[in-house]
């Protein structure tokens, strides 16, 4: 397992190594001049000579430097793979693989290659950590604005814990206690508990009735005077 201050430490030389030779290849043409360039560009079949001498010429001087540096590294990255995509395509493809192979300067496409993918790897974020682009990322979040980035991502993590818990189980209410029932009267075998309150309905109805006659008094039997 790599280790990642190792792996920085790796990408600082690595870019160092690759700037080197690419701000010498662009100090190279600068030193030759652009005209110069141009005319040689045009002699191997170059499209539009002049312009591409001069965007080699300083991407190559330029990107080579912020390359070292780690100074946007995305965009110089692309644009040295770029550089060195249209110097396959248009100067060394038909050449073969070897730069020199033996005694005959072949003008192969090997070192293109090297430093186009090399660029292309530092274009997708294989620089590592010690560049300028993260000593300007870091200033950005130490700056007045972190704390309420840090207070939003926070919000938005209680949420997120928040619809992750299981909803709370409802608290059910005691049960009611109910009293027995009474237990049903267990008739007497001999039925003599039964005769006493049918006898005792037969009175409480019989003087209910009597209650409610009218009297007759002794006069009421008398036959009126004509």
């Amino acid at each position: 397992m790599r280790s990642r201050p190792l792996y920085d430490v790796v990408a600082v030389l690595a870019r160092l190594g690759v700037g080197i030779v690419f701000m010498a290849h662009g100090w190279q043409k600068i030193e030759a001049g652009i005209t110069a360039t141009g005319r040689t560009f045009d002699d191997l079949g170059v499209p539009l000579p002049t312009a591409a001498a001069v965007y080699s010429a300083f991407v190559e001087l330029l990107g080579g430097a912020a390359l070292i540096a780690g100074l946007g590294l995305p965009v110089t990255g692309a644009l040295l793979f770029i550089d060195m995509a249209g110097a396959f395509v248009f100067v060394h493809a038909d050449q073969g693989l070897f730069v020199v192979d033996g005694a005959t300067v072949r003008n192969g496409y090997e070192l293109v290659v090297a430093l186009g993918m090399a660029s292309l790897v530092f274009a997708a974020g294989g620089g590592g950590r010690l560049t300028v682009d993260q000593w300007i990322t870091g200033k950005r979040r130490t700056g007045p604005d972190a704390d309420d980035e840090d207070d939003a991502a926070s919000f938005v993590e209680s949420l997120r814990q928040a619809e992750l818990k299981p909803p709370k189980k409802p608290r059910r209410s005691p049960k009611a206690v109910t009293a027995p029932e009474p237990a049903p009267d267990k008739p007497s075998p001999d039925g003599s508990e039964d005769d006493l309150l049918v006898a005792s309905r037969r009175k409480t109805s019989r003087r209910r009735s009597s209650t409610t006659q009218p009297i007759k008094s002794p006069t009421d039997d008398k036959p009126e005077p004509s």
